[in-house]
């Protein structure tokens, strides 16, 4: 028997800031500048809904540990100057917030001061405060499940009871691992098939979401 949703589990750029094509846009910038020629693409396949630390890695991996270092620094200048320069909510994100009576939670591959970074810029902040889950709490990022696994664990819910909402493979990867329902959302970078190949009910607009979760 399917449990009924007691949580709802968003992931934070991509699903409720509009970040993921900022992302992507400094990660090909700098892979042009430090040697490492990157199409978009090639960017979400490879980074996109994963860690700092396991982006890091690629990195360094590729380009050798100082030029990684460099690159992490650089991101987190140029990717906050971006999203000061005009981060918004993903479109519809408002709308489903307001018409979602589950609770809610954030659990992101983003460390806390992103987050503080982009949900603030947003307004989001304070919707969320207190329960937002970062994966530097954990040992392993997504695709492993121990982010979502700790959330729920925080919260005191059941996994077969959590509704995860992702934009990424990896995410929702993580998601199924962890027992978890997954809703992908395929208004960002992601291809629609990329997250229903990994077991996600796809979605284009965030409208739509309520809707989806109340179904379960």
């Amino acid at each position: 028997m399917i449990k009924p949703i007691e949580l709802v589990v968003f992931d934070c750029d991509g699903v409720l800031v509009d970040s993921e094509r900022i992302a992507a846009r400094v990660q090909v910038a700098l892979g042009a500048e430090l040697g490492w020629p990157l199409t978009e693409a090639e960017v979400v396949e490879r980074f996109i809904g994963r860690s700092h630390a396991a982006i890091g890695e690629q990195v360094a991996e590729r380009l050798g540990p100082e030029t990684a270092a460099v690159w992490s620094k650089r991101f987190e200048e140029l990717h906050a100057e971006a999203v000061d320069a005009g981060l918004t909510p993903v479109d519809g994100l408002p709308e489903a917030l307001a018409a979602i009576t589950l609770p809610t939670c954030v659990a992101s591959s983003g460390s806390h001061e992103k987050m503080r970074h982009t949900l603030g810029r947003t307004g989001l902040y304070d919707h969320f405060a207190g329960r937002i889950f970062s994966a530097t709490e954990v040992a392993r990022g997504k695709p492993a499940p121990d982010l979502f696994l700790h959330a729920a664990r925080q919260l005191g819910v059941d996994p077969a009871a959590c509704a995860v909402v992702e934009d990424s493979r990896p995410g929702v990867e993580a998601a199924r691992a962890a027992g978890m329902r997954a809703f992908g959302y395929a208004g960002g970078l992601t291809p629609a098939g990329r997250l229903a190949g990994a077991g996600a009910t796809v979605f284009h607009d965030m409208r739509d979401l309520p809707a989806l979760l109340a179904t379960g």
